[in-house]
């Protein structure tokens, strides 16, 4: 007997069933049409289990909605359209973004009790019940708020087709995210200590240049020679190198190293070197070009500055786990990778340099993002200044 989708958008049976009454093949039937006789057109798929029918119905219907130009929208899902958007734009998104809203969309909207509501009776209502669910399966605040937010990209869409007269994401009841404040820098005690203990190093130009320049992890991957000018004393930013999944059409996942431009145009500039990381570079490169000699064909040919001793790059998950493992060797609150670029930003501050020097040194886009570390180095300075009063004023 046929079991129809609740949809009415294909419905799956039992096709061929063996002795002991166990079916060994699995069929789905979809409509796609009229011939020219007017009589229905019905698509036929196969599998062997009812699991691996129903995706490839589930599949089939996605294809049909990119390549469709008549789509019944009341009988159009959440999670298809969400697809169907997501897929019409993986062109225009990094690899990182598009893993971002594909990664939303596979765990929390397909086959889920929203992704199979249809799309015209999606409502706040709807979605703050979905919300309240989640909580309830201790999904963190900051991950709902994460799916609120993919989810009012793709159905401001919606909107602007007229498929749906508000974007419900704008009016549900959201969960509090409770940050806790997490000391994210080195003093520079802290950071007089870590360089000392470096030395010799395999990442011990990683991290100098991180905290002499405040370049984020992905830009010192993909730093090549050619952007650092030792006449000049600068490096140019330019590219960012980056390890992550990317999708193909059927939304199957490889992972690659991609290199890309940074993410704002703010994120492209020049930054001086400081003076003692000049030489350090110089002789890194003699160190490349000597290994390059050394290993020949196995050496992998490149103009990227971080490489391992036979030329490939390093792995974008090393820099972090190491500069932890070193922290707590020192006895130091381990910070992440990210940290050193906010610490280059404090000594900046701690020294006079103004946030918006700072601002085009770090490649913010906004000044705010510059501006809150700047607040959590003068809340400590404040505490210095309490100090020099109470050295001058004796009651």
């Amino acid at each position: 007997m046929a079991r129809k989708n609740s949809n009415g958008q294909g419905c799956i049976y039992k096709k061929k069933v063996d002795n002991n009454g166990k079916c060994i093949l699995w069929g789905a039937n979809i409509m796609i049409g009229y011939n020219e006789e007017g009589k229905k057109k019905v698509k036929t798929l196969y599998g062997k289990t009812q699991k691996e029918v129903t995706e490839k119905l589930e599949q089939y219907k996605r294809e049909m909605l990119l390549t469709s130009s008549n789509i019944d929208y009341d009988k159009l899902t959440l999670q298809d359209y969400y697809y169907t958007w997501l897929m019409n734009r993986k062109k225009t998104y990094k690899p990182n973004s598009f893993k971002d809203y594909e990664s939303v969309y596979r765990n929390y909207i397909q086959g889920s009790i929203i992704g199979k509501t249809f799309i015209k009776k999606l409502n706040q209502v709807t979605l703050n019940r979905y919300y309240n669910n989640l909580i309830e399966e201790d999904i963190t605040p900051q991950t709902i708020q994460r799916i609120n937010t993919k989810l009012k990209a793709c159905l401001s869409s919606a909107v602007k087709e007229d498929i749906l007269i508000k974007n419900p994401c704008s009016f549900v009841e959201l969960p509090k995210c409770t940050k806790l404040k997490k000391r994210e820098v080195l003093t520079l005690e802290e950071q007089i200590k870590l360089c000392e203990y470096i030395k010799g190093h395999k990442l011990e130009l990683l991290f100098l240049t991180a905290l002499g320049t405040g370049m984020r992890l992905g830009e010192l991957l993909g730093l090549k020679w050619q952007y650092v000018n030792f006449t000049d004393g600068t490096i140019t930013v330019e590219e960012t190198l980056q390890k992550t999944y990317i999708f193909d059409d059927n939304l199957n996942k490889s992972l690659q190293d991609v290199q890309q431009t940074p993410k704002t145009e703010n994120g492209v500039r020049v930054i001086p070197l400081p003076s003692s990381l000049v030489p350090k570079l110089k002789e890194h490169r003699k160190t490349q070009l000597e290994n390059r000699l050394k290993y020949g064909e196995s050496y992998h040919i490149s103009d990227y500055v971080f490489t391992d001793e036979i030329g490939r790059t390093i792995d974008n998950k090393r820099p972090n786990r190491t500069l932890q493992a070193i922290l707590k060797k020192l006895d130091i609150n381990p910070i992440k990778f990210h940290g050193l670029r906010k610490t280059y930003a404090t000594r900046l501050f701690e020294n006079g340099v103004p946030p918006k020097t700072v601002q085009t040194l770090l490649g913010h886009a906004d000044i705010q993002t510059t501006l809150n570390i700047y607040t959590q180095v003068m809340e400590e300075e404040k505490y210095k200044a309490v100090d020099t009063l109470n050295s001058i004023f004796s009651f």
